[in-house]
């Protein structure tokens, strides 16, 4: 889908890889600028360079800055993670690269962003979503919130709205001739993602205390462990898939069960099920549940879900070269999604260089 649509990235840690990663697998020709005879920061072929070229060089020496420079006039977006000013002190801030480069998208990926108090201090993605509001119900009542292991925050709100911020920008400036900076902060991006909760709270279904709304506190939207130590992921939030829930359980007829949204009696039948659940091990759930509109699914590993028969007929989970990985996503329509070798650093550093002096 992006081909002939070229990104250059400056290598950095997490959401920046990932993005670019991601437009790699979308087709884009994305060179990596690849630290020279410094410490490697990811392992080498890594799996979020895989589908990249890698070019070996260092910004502080000045022909590999001159390289750099030349290397980005070629291409229609920059996706760096520094601190605010990094780049500017490098030589390849927007500025510096706008007379070469006019309609170049310059991508940057910061937790804090461009600008604001914490603009430059340090952070982590735990730090960004508990700033932001979305950490706020990722726990049970009286428990401290969860990491939620990057996902929400690195990836969720600012790798996958810096894809959508580059995208944006090369498609306006196909049509104006102009780039634009795209600022894309894991703060602003995690809390736009708490807009969906933000209509549940305005239709009345979102509380401010945790475990006391539509999502975060019934007995039938939540985990329980099962006897194996496995565990079962139920949300049957419908009335129809609530039905088909109660009676995979003969609790049809139950006088308690059967008030679904009857706030005080939460707790109680949550504990109920807890005691249900523990009584029997996941296997014996999977094989109730499977096949109904119950909205249950058992909680699995990456490893298992490569084997589970869903993903597996998706074939979602692969392992080239031994490195298990999920496939490209979204699928487009006559694609396959295969999964392209991960280069290792500076493998096409030659092959660059030659280009960038045929032109």
């Amino acid at each position: 889908m992006l081909q002939g649509i070229r990104i250059i990235e400056i290598e950095g840690l997490g959401p920046g890889p990932f993005a670019a990663m991601h437009l790699a697998d979308l087709g884009a020709d994305v060179i990596t600028i690849h630290r020279k005879g410094g410490a490697a920061i990811t392992a080498d072929r890594s799996v979020l360079d895989r589908g990249k070229r890698s070019i070996a060089l260092d910004l502080k020496d000045p022909d590999d800055l001159a390289t750099a420079k030349k290397l980005i006039a070629t291409a229609d977006g920059l996706i760096e993670g520094f601190r605010p000013g990094v780049m500017e002190r490098l030589g390849l801030g927007p500025e510096d690269l706008r007379s070469d480069n006019p309609h170049l998208v310059y991508g940057r990926m910061t937790g804090w962003g461009q600008t604001g108090p914490r603009a430059q201090t340090a952070g982590h993605d735990l730090n960004y979503i508990a700033q932001s509001g979305a950490l706020h119900y990722a726990s049970e009542p009286g428990s401290p919130p969860i990491t939620p292991a990057t996902l929400v925050g690195d990836i969720g709100g600012g790798a996958l709205y810096l894809v959508i911020g580059i995208l944006s920008g090369i498609l306006n400036a196909q049509r104006t001739g102009q780039g634009t900076v795209v600022d894309a902060a894991i703060v602003d991006g995690s809390a736009h993602m708490m807009t969906l909760l933000m209509a549940l709270k305005q239709a009345g279904g979102l509380a401010t205390e945790r475990g006391a709304s539509l999502l975060d506190g019934p007995h039938w939207s939540r985990s329980y462990a099962c006897a194996d130590g496995g565990y079962l992921s139920v949300q049957c939030l419908e009335p129809q898939f609530y039905a088909a829930f109660l009676a995979k359980l003969d609790l049809t007829d139950d006088p308690e069960f059967t008030r679904q949204h009857d706030k005080a009696l939460w707790p109680k039948l949550t504990t109920r099920l807890t005691d249900l659940f523990l009584s029997q091990p996941r296997s014996h759930w999977e094989a109730l549940f499977d096949g109904s509109d119950a909205c249950v699914a058992t909680v699995l590993s990456p490893k298992e879900a490569a084997e589970a028969p869903h993903t597996a007929a998706r074939n979602i989970w692969q392992t080239p070269n031994g490195h298990l990985q999920a496939a490209p996503a979204p699928r487009f329509d006559g694609q396959t999604a295969a999964i392209p070798p991960a280069p290792e650093r500076g493998e096409h550093t030659d092959e660059i260089l030659r280009d960038l002096n045929a032109i």
